[in-house]
């Protein structure tokens, strides 16, 4: 049997960089047989500790044990731009191979010894680890599981002799994930994996990764993969004993976190009832012990020693009741944060006096001609923003009651091909397609932001909005703070804290915009539509950069949310759960 340790194991690991602390007195034990998901917001350290667990990075403090044989989904590649696929497929399978060579050899040797000869019983020992780990790795199928892993994963159609720096971006990521699914490694740590897939190849990963043996830990933001895959989570967000563990798939640890609000807020309700009553209480009792109250007719007789008793006991009550009363407001339950909703208190008009100072580019393609505010539509101050009060050529609107935008017979050449929608006050239209087929293309028309042939009709003084895949500021000077208070004016700003959707961190809000990550970016650009919600949404794959967390307060958002919603989404726990129409380009 081999001596290598079956577990991958950490033990109270420390991560510092500067003067932050990115992973403080982490543990975990991944027996084999367990897929444990680590899930969290951006920056919570997921990534970092893949990269210590997997001794790509040294922890400041505690330790690690892991398998001899361990296996990580890197970003990048480990091969020069030059290697082609063969080298990555020989590399993947040269452990495979030179393990059956190894069995061959030992078996040849076996057969010539007797078996009371010396070293008889080291070498049969030997042989039966080697054949253990051998079976464990489906070694002798590993040139057909090379093809069936290459196929499924959307790569078996590349040429062999191609280069990786022939590959794109896409195409090199699918090719790493599938040579850890021919090697078939004790343990296997995977960062995104399901990046770059479409549906078929994630379902694919997911069948494999469900059929390893030894032990799994995944970073993704995948909740479908997560609820497929997974046998444990791990929620990496900041709580008050540390990281939580949670038994069972992404659907379990739903059910567990919404049972755990319902008994914070709960346990909220109760007490805030309880801090009314004990006020109520101190106050009423603090009247009756008023000294100025003179004796009853039936209490004359015997009245001082009777008051000075009844005033005793009064008083007694009121300490107690104040006593009580000071434990509970030190010790108070915290109010449960809101989840995200879209704050609307009316359908949003133009936005306070300012720039949103926000550019962006609504399609795939990558127009740079096509600029606009992706986050506050409907601001009168931004010039040649034909979205803002809806399309001038077409003045009055549809025709249709109820109607926000009609197209009919729509050409946007090599992009774009449509021949009727309409779209209601309360329409919930999901728009899906493979990459390419025009979904970005298709919110840019109805956004107003880019012109096509046919006939495309707003509705008069329409407010829309637009979350695009990429969103660029055009003060990157300002910070995140003062932007979201130029956007939305004053009073909106403080009616709805950027901090209160919990979209953007509390350190993050005196960043300059320019410093901030894509992701960081496209959440502030979400907030401001969060905050100031127009009568038409439209948005581009708004789960991207999201946790899983916010996915689901983002869905849950849009059901009751502001007038019509149009969105896209390769997501696919949002598209199985989608309640609305679908569009399919």
């Amino acid at each position: 049997m081999s001596d290598a340790p079956a577990a991958l194991v950490a033990r109270d690991i420390v991560r510092s960089f500067g003067t932050g602390r990115v992973v403080d007195g982490f543990s975990l034990t991944a027996p084999p047989g367990r897929r444990i998901g680590l899930i969290g917001e951006n920056g919570v350290g997921k990534s970092t500790l893949l990269r210590l667990l997997a001794g790509a990075d040294e922890p400041d403090a505690g330790s690690i044990v892991r398998p001899a044989d361990l296996g990580f989904l890197h970003q990048e590649m480990p091969f020069a731009a030059a290697a082609t696929l063969t080298d990555v497929l020989d590399e993947a399978l040269s452990e495979v191979r030179g393990a059956l060579a190894e069995i061959e050899r030992l078996s040849a040797r076996l057969a010539g010894a007797e078996e009371d000869s010396p070293g008889y019983a080291a070498l049969l020992d030997a042989y039966g680890r080697l054949l253990e780990r051998a079976q464990e790795q489906e070694a002798w199928d590993a040139d057909r599981r090379a093809t069936m892993v290459l196929e499924g994963l959307g790569v078996g159609g590349i040429r062999l002799d191609r280069t990786l720096g022939s590959l794109s971006g896409g195409q090199r990521g699918r090719l790493a994930l599938a040579s850890l699914l021919i090697r078939r490694p004790s343990a296997l740590l995977l960062d995104e994996p399901t990046n770059h897939l479409d549906d078929n190849a994630s379902a694919f990963l997911e069948e494999q990764v469900c059929g390893l043996p030894g032990a799994v830990v995944v970073a993704s933001h995948d909740r479908a993969f997560l609820d497929a895959v997974c046998t444990d989570l791990i929620d990496l967000d900041p709580a008050v004993d540390g990281p939580v563990r949670y038994g069972g798939n992404y659907s379990a640890y739903q059910a567990e976190k919404r049972a755990e609000r319902e008994r914070w807020e709960r346990r909220y309700a109760e007490e805030q009832e309880e801090l009314d009553v004990l006020r109520r209480s101190i106050g009423t009792t603090t009247h009756r012990l008023a000294p100025d109250r003179g004796p009853r007719d039936n209490e004359k007789m015997g009245y001082g020693v009777r008051a000075n008793r009844v005033q005793s006991q009064i008083s007694r009550r009121a300490r107690n009741a104040a006593r009580r009363l000071d434990e509970l407001e030190r010790h108070r339950v915290a109010e449960p944060p809101q989840p995200l909703r879209f704050r609307r208190t009316a359908l949003a008009g133009p936005p306070a006096e300012g720039d949103p100072s926000v550019e962006g580019d609504p399609s795939v393609e990558g127009d740079p001609s096509v600029e606009g505010d992706p986050s506050v539509e409907g601001d009168p101050s931004v010039e040649g923003d034909p979205s803002v009060e809806g399309d001038p050529s077409a003045e009055g609107g549809p025709s249709a009651e109820g109607v926000l935008v009609s197209l009919r017979d729509v050409r946007v050449p090599g992009r774009l091909t449509l021949d009727r929608l309409d779209v209601s006050a309360t329409e919930r239209l999901l728009v899906t397609g493979e990459n390419g087929a025009g979904k970005s293309t298709l919110l840019a028309v109805l956004a107003g932001r880019l012109t096509a042939d046919g006939d495309v009709r707003h509705k008069g003084g329409l407010s829309v909005g637009l979350l695009a895949q990429d969103t660029v500021f055009r003060r990157p000077d300002r910070t995140v703070r003062d932007l979201y208070a130029q956007a939305l004016g004053p009073e909106r700003a403080e009616a709805v804290p950027l901090s209160s959707l919990g979209l953007m961190g509390e350190a993050d809000l005196g960043k300059q915009v320019g410093r901030l990550s894509v992701g960081q970016r496209r959440r502030l650009a979400l907030a401001l539509l969060v905050a100031h919600p127009p009568e038409l949404l439209l948005l581009d794959e708004p789960t991207n950069h999201l946790s899983p967390r916010l996915c689901d307060e983002l869905e849950a958002a849009m059901g009751p949310g502001p007038g019509a919603i149009v969105l896209t989404g390769h997501d696919r726990w949002l598209r199985r759960r989608w309640q609305g129409r679908e569009l399919r380009l």
